[in-house]
């Protein structure tokens, strides 16, 4: 079964799709690093940067909604900076009770943790915009190009085709389960026992996803060193970088060289 849903990659014929993947890549790289090397201070820096990647959201005709809504996952990932608000000392704004203890935001607290959420949000859209304009297989080859190690570059390959062999396998438990289960149109009648029990047979389905997953994924590597396969990526030679990609990587590294000065005059 093809697991579509998996894959990020929105084909089209905008500007960013037809971008050569290597620039892309250094480009989403350099604008993640921008990111987090802009000082806490420098606000209007933040701005220029939201600006720039909605700029590119635009030009990639993928829709501005479609980029923020998929960049909201990286808030639940931001809670886990949230204690730097009680945390980082500074001028006291108000005090929370809380069990006996007296907790203290601080509007220096209050504005590293937005700090924080605003970079990631920001990076998450960049990583959105590379994902969803180039296919995997350029990316991979993209981070070869760039000499990026080799034995990385076939962890997150191995990893991103593996994912549609444990999400195959779960498919499959899942319709024998739904083919075994017996129902009735007696609304007062559900099939299946207590929740503990319902909650046995999960934990036993999960241990026989595992299993399965793992015999598979053991049958396809030792299929793909029959064939020859020696670690390295191998698939249809990038274009050459001409004159043109080079201009587009100039321009784009030193606009964000540009952010960075100014955040660091700022900050």
């Amino acid at each position: 079964m093809h697991v579509h849903f998996l894959d990020p990659h929105r084909p089209g014929s905008s500007l960013i799709h037809r971008l050569d993947p290597r620039v892309k890549l250094t480009l989403a790289l350099a604008f993640i690093l921008t990111c987090a090397l802009t000082s806490p201070t420098a606000w209007p820096v933040y701005i220029l940067l939201f600006a720039l990647i909605l700029s590119m959201e635009v030009l990639s005709e993928l829709g501005v909604g479609y980029v923020l809504k998929r960049a909201v996952l990286a808030f639940p990932f931001v809670l886990a900076a949230f204690p730097v608000i009680f945390t980082t000392p500074g001028v006291p704004w108000f005090e929370i009770p809380f069990f006996g203890w007296t907790l203290t935001i601080s509007q220096a607290g209050v504005a590293r943790f937005i700090n924080i959420a605003l970079k990631s949000w920001l990076s998450i859209q960049a990583a959105i915009l590379l994902t969803a304009s180039t296919p995997f297989p350029d990316l991979l080859m993209a981070m070869r190009a760039i000499h990026v190690p080799r034995l990385l570059v076939a962890i997150v390959g191995l990893m991103w085709r593996y994912l549609f062999v444990l999400v195959d396998e779960a498919l499959r438990l899942l319709r024998a389960r739904a083919a075994r289960s017996g129902h009735t149109d007696f609304p007062s009648a559900r099939p299946g026992g207590s929740l503990a029990w319902r909650a046995h047979i999960a934990g036993g389905m999960a241990g026989n996803l595992f299993l399965r997953a793992f015999e598979r994924s053991d049958r396809i590597y030792v299929a793909m060193l029959a064939r020859g396969y020696d670690g390295e990526v191998r698939a249809t030679p990038l274009p050459v970088f001409g004159t043109k990609n080079r201009l587009i990587l100039v321009a784009g590294l030193a606009a964000l060289g540009i952010l960075l000065l100014t955040a660091f005059l700022l900050g």
